[in-house]
């Protein structure tokens, strides 16, 4: 059974920093692309960051280059999101996501706010 369990959201001033991660299991991690989406109130999920299986290519939404860094530790069966220069409008839900051809899991989300 796939599960994906998020972590590390929360509330942070405008400027700060997050570590999100995500805990895999049940399938072969180290064989998937994972997917970092987020849905903030009354939008549509936005692809926010993914990372390759084989080479760990990394891509990024634009409103989020040179703030967002998306890893992976195979051996932990752990992707992060490290978040830094925090902005209100990157206030939302983040899941973490599974592809290996198609969707293997979603998780069950975590809290990001961004205030002061």
């Amino acid at each position: 059974q796939v599960q994906l369990v998020e972590s590390g959201g929360g509330l942070v001033q405008p400027g700060g920093s997050l570590r999100l991660s995500c805990a895999a299991s049940g399938f072969s991690f180290s064989s998937a692309t994972m997917r970092w989406y987020r849905q903030a109130p009354g939008r549509d999920y936005e692809l926010v960051a993914s990372i390759t299986n084989a080479d760990s290519r990394t891509n990024y939404e634009d409103s989020v280059k040179g703030r967002f860094t998306i890893t992976r530790d195979n051996a932990k069966n752990t992707v992060y999101l490290q978040m830094n220069s925090l902005k209100p409008e990157d206030t939302a839900v983040y899941y973490c996501a599974a592809f290996r051809g198609y969707r293997l899991g979603w998780g069950q989300g975590t809290q990001v706010t961004v205030s002061s």
